[in-house]
Parts: C-alpha cells; structure tokens; sequence
C-alpha cells in the first residue's frame, strides 16, 4: 500500500512561483509512475504532469508547459513539482498521484492511477 503526502502549497501572488513536493512511502517508488493533478472550485478535475518510472520522461498539460516542471528523486522518494509564471487560473488543489502498474507510459487519465494524496491548496492571487 503506497502512501503520498504532498507539501509546498500556500498563497503566491500572480508571476511568482511554489515548489510542491510528494512523499511517498509503502512501495517502491522506483517502480511508480507519478503524476501531479489539480482540482479547481467548480471545475473537473485536471491532469498536470507525470513522469515515467522507467526514464523519467515527463509530460505536461498544454495549460502549464514550460512553466511547470516535474522532477523526481528516487533516493528520496520524492516527487516535485516546480511551479513559475504562476496566475490565478492556477489556483486550485493540487493532488500527487501514483501507478502502480509499471505500464511502459505515463497517462494523463486518473483512473490509470491507483494511490492519492490529500492533496495541497495553491492560490494565486492577482
């Protein structure tokens, strides 16, 4: 059973940037494709990023490419999310995610996920 606890939110304003991060613990996190989603108040839920855990190749949504990058440190069993040219549309609960699988690509689907976090609040103030 893998455990995700994500850290880094809090308020930013407009242009500036926040580091989130994602613990995990219960699994082998070499072995996990993790991705980072997010969830605005009245809106569906939102793929952001993913890395591979085979090469650690990342993909984005089109709404954050080039400025969000998502990294992950296995020695650590981290994952981050590197937030910059933050703006009030990016506000919402950003929530890490794990597969499981050891499918060969990561998706940008959450229900090819299969362990959450509790997610971490951002807000970008204007």
């Amino acid at each position: 059973q893998v455990q995700l606890v994500e850290s880094g939110g809090g308020l930013v304003q407009a242009g500036g940037s926040l580091r989130l991060s994602c613990a995990g613990s219960g699994g082998t996190f070499s072995n996990l494709n993790m991705g980072w989603f997010r969830r605005a108040p009245g809106k569906e839920r939102e793929f952001v990023a993913a890395i591979s855990w085979i090469d650690g190749i990342p993909r984005y949504a089109d709404s954050v490419k080039g400025r969000f990058t998502i990294s992950r440190d296995n020695a650590k069993n981290t994952v981050s999310l590197q937030m910059n040219s933050l703006t009030p549309e990016d506000t919402a609960v950003y929530v890490c995610a794990a597969d499981s699988t050891r499918r060969a690509g990561v998706s940008r689907i959450a229900s090819a996920y299969d362990y959450w976090g509790l997610g971490t609040q951002v807000t970008v103030s204007s």
